[in-house]
C-alpha cells in the first residue's frame, strides 16, 4: 500500500517531529508532505534522505524563519496537496496537517498533538502575550483566528480515525471536534539517558523561552529563595525578559547541545515544569535519569509523573504555589527511588510507540479494505 505522511512543517525538531520520526522509521518507504521544511535543520536526521514535498508557502519570503505570518494561508496551502495516488494517509497534526483533502477510497488516520491551541485553548493568552488583544492588528489577528476556527471544525471529519497523544488531548478532541480518539503516547528516546545516583544541590528547568512555557514563573521563584540554586537550558524570544528577572541564584545557560543538558539533568536534585503541555517530553526524558520532577498538576504531565513516587505537582501557576511545592518536595526528597522513576519513564519508549502505532494502523487497514 502506498502511504503518505503529512507534518504542518519541518523547520524544528521538537515533540511533535519526534513523533514523525519514528512513524517515518515503521514508514520509511512513505512520501512525507508539510508546508515548508528547512534543509539545515534536517541536516543529519532520518528526514534528511526523505522524499519531501511542500507547499507554496515554502517559495514566499522569509517562509522558514517567520512562517507563522502566513497562517491565514495554511488552510488554503494543505488542501493543495494531491493525495490521490495513495492508500493511507497519516497526518501528524498540531495546526492544519489534518485538514488535506482525502476521497472515500483512501483511509486517513490523524495523529493528533493538540488541536490548534493558539485557535481555541489558548486564544485570549496568545493574544494578551503577542500584544494582538488591541489596535488594528489585533482585529486582524482575531478575525483571521476567527476564520481558521471555523475551517478546524469543518475538517474535523476529514480523519477516519483520530490518535491523540494523551487523554487530556483526547479530551480536547472530543471537546472541540466531537470526535472519540484513541490514546498512544509519544516516544521518549529513554535508551539515550542513563539513572545517575549522585544529585546534587541543585534545581534544573530547560525549554523554549516562549510565554506558555512559564519560565519566567520558575525564575520569580527561586529569585525568592536566594539559597537554593536554579540551572536554566534554552533559549527563545523571552531570554532577555527573563534574564532581568533571574537573581544571583539563578543560571541561564541559553541553548545547549544534547550532552550538556543530559549531564545537568542526571545530576539535578529535581526538574521543574510549569507549563500546561499536551503531553511533555521532558519531563519523561529527566524522570528516565533518574530525577524526580515537580510539575504543575494539569495537563499531560499529570499523565507522566506518579505524585510523591516520581515526583510532586504544585497546583497553580504562581510564584507562592511553586515555591510551596519546592519546600514541601525537600520534606520528602530523601524517599525518591531513583529505580521507580527510571522504570515510569520506560512507560513511553520509542519501542512501545511503535509497537502500539503499528497495532493501530494494521487493525484500521484491515478493517477498511478487508
Amino acid at each position: 500500500m502506498k502511504i503518505a505522511l503529512i507534518h504542518d512543517w519541518l523547520v524544528t525538531l521538537a515533540g511533535a517531529e519526534k513523533v514523525l520520526e519514528s512513524i517515518y522509521e515503521i514508514y520509511h518507504k512513505a512520501d512525507i508532505f508539510t508546508l515548508i521544511k528547512d534543509e539545515e535543520k534536517l541536516e543529519g536526521t532520518v528526514f534528511e534522505k526523505a522524499k519531501i514535498k511542500t507547499s507554496f508557502i515554502q517559495n514566499l519570503p522569509k517562509a522558514k524563519t517567520k512562517y507563522r505570518n502566513y497562517l491565514p494561508l495554511f488552510p488554503l496551502a494543505i488542501e493543495q496537496f494531491d493525495l490521490t495516488e495513495y492508500d493511507v494517509i497519516i497526518s501528524s497534526s498540531h495546526a492544519v496537517a489534518k485538514g488535506v483533502l482525502t476521497n472515500s477510497n483512501q483511509l486517513h488516520i490523524c495523529y493528533c498533538h493538540t488541536p490548534i491551541r493558539y485557535a481555541w485553548d489558548l486564544y485570549h493568552q496568545y493574544l494578551k502575550e503577542s500584544n494582538l488583544d488591541k489596535g488594528l492588528k489585533g482585529w486582524l489577528a482575531k478575525y483571521f483566528l476567527h476564520k481558521i476556527r471555523i475551517w478546524d471544525y469543518s475538517t474535523a471529519n476529514r480523519p477516519d480515525y483520530y490518535i491523540a497523544n494523551s487523554n487530556y488531548v483526547a479530551k480536547r478532541i472530543k471537546k472541540i471536534y466531537e470526535k472519540k480518539a484513541t490514546v498512544i503516547y509519544p516516544p521518549v528516546d529513554v535508551d539515550k539517558f542513563e539513572v545517575y545516583t549522585q544529585k546534587e544541590d541543585f534545581y534544573l528547568t530547560a525549554s523554549r523561552m516562549v510565554p506558555y512555557k512559564k519560565i519566567d514563573l520558575i525564575v520569580e521563584a527561586f529569585s525568592k529563595m536566594p539559597d537554593r540554586k536554579l540551572i536554566v537550558i534554552g533559549d527563545g524570544q523571552d531570554f532577555e525578559r527573563i534574564k532581568k528577572k533571574a537573581g544571583k541564584n539563578v543560571e541561564l545557560l541559553g541553548y545547549q547541545p544534547f550532552e550538556v543538558l543530559k549531564n545537568y539533568m542526571q545530576r539535578a536534585k529535581a526538574f521543574i515544569f510549569a507549563a500546561e503541555e499536551d503531553f511533555g517530553i521532558i519531563p519523561v526524558e529527566a524522570q528516565a535519569c533518574g530525577t524526580p520532577v515537580i510539575a504543575y498538576r494539569k495537563g499531560g504531565a499529570t499523565e507522566t509523573v506518579l505524585d510523591r513516587k516520581t515526583g510532586i505537582f504544585f497546583e497553580e501557576q504562581t510564584v507562592g504555589s511553586l515555591v510551596k511545592a519546592i519546600k514541601e518536595f525537600e520534606k520528602i526528597e530523601n524517599s525518591f527511588d531513583f529505580s521507580i522513576i527510571r522504570k515510569n519513564a520506560e512507560r513511553f519508549s520509542k519501542e512501545r510507540f511503535r509497537r502500539e502505532f503499528k497495532e493501530f494502523v494494521n487493525e484500521k487497514v484491515e478493517e477498511f479494505f478487508g
